[in-house]
């Protein structure tokens, strides 16, 4: 997570600098805040997407190691019922 807390950190900072330069700059209020909202809708766009990227494939990762679990717990547990029925058992 520290990549994208490093992400965010730029992205605000880039979006701050923008931001200030656009309010120091000689234009107009009017565009000044047409492209303040612009570069707005740009960026929150962009977070968007890697939120989603990110969190598509955190929930792969999970779904992954859930299945990776419940096939070592099946495992286990056909070890064990062996073991109770007195069959010899290979341990791995």
């Amino acid at each position: 997570m520290k990549s994208g807390k490093v992400l965010l950190g730029v992205l605000i900072g880039t979006t701050a600098g923008a931001l200030m330069g656009m309010l120091f700059a000689p234009k107009k209020g009017v565009d000044a805040r047409k492209e303040i909202a612009k570069m707005g809708r740009e960026y929150s766009d962009t977070i968007k997407v890697k939120y989603d990227k990110t969190l598509d494939e955190l929930t792969e990762k999970f779904k992954m190691t859930k299945d990776k679990v419940s096939d070592l717990a099946r495992h286990v547990r056909a070890k064990e019922e062996k073991l109770k029925k007195g069959n010899e058992v290979e341990i791995s």
